[in-house]
């Protein structure tokens, strides 16, 4: 299956970026990293979740690119970044912080958007140096810090031992995803996005997870598993907002006010009814909202200007 199957046209194509480098983590990992828009632009870093590509910002980079630089990256293994065998929460944290060497001047100070993993990816870069140097401010969509598997509702049952079991085997299913069929639409709608959910939303996000290599799916479903970043989210010093669907089964609100209640500089947190796991993809323009809006208020080119 190709790598790099997404829509061609409409609001979820992917934009062909300015220019596309290579960033090489600490470990010698590489990574696929895009830039898009005017290069003397305020910057805006995006961190893409679990299964997914750059592909998944494509609204967020169409509609910022006009006036932002905007640095979008491929986690590794996923999208254009070749798999690697270190899959682990520090793994995460040194491909941050190697695409912002990478892409940002000394000094130079940008908004990072993380969804799901993303999310994930900036609560363990808080400590980071090049995060520290870097991080104006953060938007996390529909991401916890902890306790992932035990407060997934994707499996309707009450909580406890018999649906955390279920929910492990189902999300680290081994199993290949097959083509995009309306079967598979469905399933995917139901376990990611809310009811309401257009069709082409639906298509844009089972043409990038369907595209994900199961190795890797398999391998990064167990990382979450174990994800513990709860002091992650206590280090994130920066102006952080927090965005959620009430129907995020993937990472229920449960999540979401803990983050609000735990994060030491929370300037606004959204609760969007109705809505799925896939809040960049469902709620568009709310989402690239909230990104312009920290840009706006905390964001400069460099450092003291």
């Amino acid at each position: 299956m190709s790598r790099l199957l997404h829509v061609s046209s409409g609001p979820y194509a992917p934009p062909e970026p300015v220019r596309v480098l290579t960033a090489t983590s600490a470990d010698g990992a590489t990574l696929h990293v895009e830039v898009h828009g005017p290069e003397d632009a305020p910057a805006v870093v995006l961190a893409h979740g679990w299964t997914c590509s750059t592909a998944f910002w494509a609204a967020q980079i169409r509609d910022l690119a006009a006036d932002h630089r905007v640095i979008a990256y491929d986690q590794r293994g996923h999208g254009r970044s070749p798999a690697s065998p270190a899959c682990t929460v520090d793994g995460l944290a040194d491909d941050l912080e190697a695409v912002l060497k990478a892409t940002l001047a000394p000094g130079e100070k940008a908004v990072i958007a993380g969804h799901s993993m993303g999310g994930m990816t900036v609560m363990a870069s808080a400590t980071r140096p090049a995060f520290r140097e870097h991080a104006a401010a953060v938007l996390l969509c529909s991401t916890g810090s902890s306790r992932l598997v035990a407060e997934s509702t994707v499996v309707p049952l009450r909580p406890g031992r018999l649906r955390t079991w279920l929910t492990r085997n189902i999300l680290g299913a081994r199993a290949p995803l097959g083509p995009v069929t309306p079967v598979a639409r469905r399933i995917l709608k139901y376990a990611t996005m809310g009811p309401g959910s257009a069709p082409h939303m639906v298509e844009a996000c089972a043409r990038i997870v369907h595209a994900c290599p199961r190795k890797v799916r398999h391998t990064w479903s167990n990382v979450l598993d174990l994800l513990d970043l709860d002091h992650g989210v206590r280090e994130l010093k920066v102006p952080t907002v927090v965005v959620v669907g009430t129907a995020d089964r993937l990472t229920p609100p449960v999540h979401a006010r803990a983050l609000v209640a735990a994060l030491p500089n929370c300037v606004g947190s959204t609760e969007l009814p109705g809505l799925g796991h896939m809040t960049p993809v469902e709620a568009p323009d709310l989402v690239t909202g909230r990104i312009r809006d920290l840009v706006t208020t905390y964001a400069t080119i460099k450092e003291g200007a």
